[in-house]
């Protein structure tokens, strides 16, 4: 009898150290990330005229700045990198990427976010009615987001509604007092971490274009080790009771799922996560394409956490354009929920389609693979490359 109290105390003091530890470590990367993304914008500045104004241009064309955004976040496997590493372009102290030339950039993340739910999805090949469930539960988010684009890129192009609103609201942010001063000891620290590095590679090179390349790739190898490594931690902490929370919310309210979806996605910081947990769901026939739906939405929203934590980190006269860009991410994710899931008919088009392909599928295994291969690598390389 008295050693069962020891015994939970004992327990007890054990998860209490390792949850510490947890968040020590969480603290510790995401400083090392937002340090990635402070170096991506001063390495920017450091690059060459023309080759900034060749970038430029390329990505002045919208659709090729979205073939862009898609391709990085297919090859890296996450969006969080890329909208991460377009917030450090666009907040670049000089020269820095046009707010018009990233927003399409952001839009193409969103897609290519998608490719990782639809690769888990492949896994129950061999088993049609399973894979026929789990595939068109993966493509549903897809079509999701191609709609959202088909929507709101001409609108924005036109407009520039977006990027008019999340100004206005990073605005009045700033009125507010609301966290977005250019100088807090946060930027300050980032500052002075990155001193050695950028010593360094003085001492190893004196040209300018050099060192802006060498410190982009550096600065993108922190951002991604820093993002994979923060997810392993929070997944191993949190995926059991990330899973636990969508099962229990599955079949109830669309606006709860949506919550449920930003939440947990929030919490894994990785959007790929909460939606292929819904996979082997569907596949197993434990839930619907109609009740998986809301969560992938609630995950587009959530994944956006990320872009706006790396806006922390910019600073200089262009600060403020990194949090624009970061809300625009936000207000494009929201705008394409809106519009899209609360008119039943508008919002049975992707249902349908990923029904269609799911049915496809099964009859072609390589209609299935080809779908991913071209959809994801082949076309956004032919179009951003040789536009």
């Amino acid at each position: 009898m008295s050693s069962e109290p020891v015994q939970r105390s004992g327990t007890a003091g054990v998860d209490a150290t390792g949850n510490l530890a947890r968040a020590a470590a969480v603290a510790a990367l995401l400083f090392v990330f937002l340090m990635g993304v402070r170096g991506l914008g001063d390495g920017f500045t450091l690059l060459g005229g023309d080759l900034l104004d060749s970038f430029f241009r390329a990505t002045s064309n919208p659709f090729a700045a979205l073939m862009v955004g898609l391709l990085a976040t297919t090859l890296v496997q996450s969006s969080s990198v890329t909208t991460s590493m377009v917030v450090g372009l666009v907040a670049a102290p000089e020269n820095p990427l046009p707010l018009e030339n990233a927003v399409p950039m952001v839009m193409g993340a969103n897609i290519g976010t998608t490719v990782t739910n639809t690769l888990v999805s492949l896994a129950q090949i061999g088993r049609p009615e399973e894979f026929r469930r789990a595939f068109s539960v993966a493509v549903c988010h897809d079509f999701f987001n191609y709609m959202a684009v088909i929507v709101l890129l001409p609108l924005e192009m036109a407009t520039g509604l977006l990027r008019k609103t999340a100004a206005a609201l990073a605005a009045g942010l700033a009125d507010g007092g609301a966290g977005l001063q250019l100088d807090n000891p946060l930027k300050a620290a980032l500052k002075t971490a990155l001193a050695p590095i950028r010593s360094l590679l003085e001492a190893l090179t004196d040209a300018q274009a050099v060192q802006g390349g060498l410190l982009i790739l550096i600065s993108g190898l922190l951002i991604f080790a820093a993002l994979l490594r923060i997810v392993k931690v929070l997944r191993a902490a949190m995926l059991a009771r990330a899973e636990a929370s969508v099962e229990k919310v599955l079949g109830r309210s669309a606006f709860v799922a949506i919550g449920v979806g930003a939440l947990v996605t929030g919490m894994v910081q990785s959007s790929s996560i909460t939606t292929s947990l819904l996979v082997p769901l569907a596949g197993a026939g434990l839930i619907t394409l109609e009740q998986a739906f809301p969560v992938t939405l609630g995950a587009n929203l959530g994944t956006t956490v990320t872009a706006l934590m790396a806006s922390l980190a910019v600073a200089g006269p262009n600060a403020e354009a990194g949090v624009v860009i970061a809300l625009t991410h936000l207000m494009f994710n929201l705008a394409g929920t809106i519009l899209i899931y609360p008119v039943e008919t508008v919002r049975r088009i992707p249902l349908r389609a990923a029904r269609k392909l799911g049915a496809v599928a099964v009859r072609s295994k390589a209609a299935a693979v080809g779908y991913v291969a071209l959809l994801f690598y082949a076309l956004p390389a032919l179009f951003a490359f040789l536009r």
